[in-house]
């Protein structure tokens, strides 16, 4: 990979970033907003295989851990398997179509809270699943499908830009 390319991604991901973690939370339902990055490593995932899947998740699942202050590695390691899993059908699905990530988006919020879940019980703590379910699940969900659709669109945009110039 070119090190323009990977300029240019880097480029991408940390404006997301920051939308996410700057403007989102001012539409966010007792804390809970759309995960830009989850959306971004699925229509990665999608576009450019379960590889690209990975890194992508690899990606934003470090910087998602950096930069929360939470424990370490559990983004990484969610968003590499939701990378993997969704890039798996990359060659069954055409890549212009816009429905298949719209949804998509509410299964990978889903295996999303699922993993973290799992993975912070194991460390030891007690979590009240019907009520992560109704205050912070379901919410996501309806962000992510509200959001899925303009992700998709900036990521497959990107990708035509990227593979028009390289």
């Amino acid at each position: 990979m070119k090190l323009n390319v990977i300029f240019s991604w880097a480029i991408l991901i940390i404006l997301m970033y920051a939308v996410q973690t700057s403007l989102l939370p001012f539409i966010g339902f007792n804390g809970v907003s759309a995960n830009l990055m989850l959306l971004l490593t699925v229509s990665t995932a999608f576009l450019k295989g379960y590889k690209h899947g990975i890194l992508m998740g690899l990606v934003t699942g470090f910087l998602q851990d950096i930069t929360s202050g939470s424990y370490f590695g559990c983004a990484i390691f969610s968003y590499m398997i939701i990378g993997w899993f969704f890039g798996k059908f990359s060659d069954r699905i055409f890549k212009e179509q816009l429905l298949f990530p719209i949804l998509s988006a509410p299964l990978a919020a889903a295996i999303h809270f699922f993993i973290m879940n799992f993975l912070i019980s194991l460390i030891g703590y007690k979590i009240n699943f019907l009520y992560s379910v109704q205050n912070i699940l379901q919410p996501l969900i309806f962000y992510q499908v509200a959001f899925s659709w303009l992700i998709h669109k900036i990521a497959y945009d990107f990708y035509k830009f990227i593979k028009r110039r390289g």
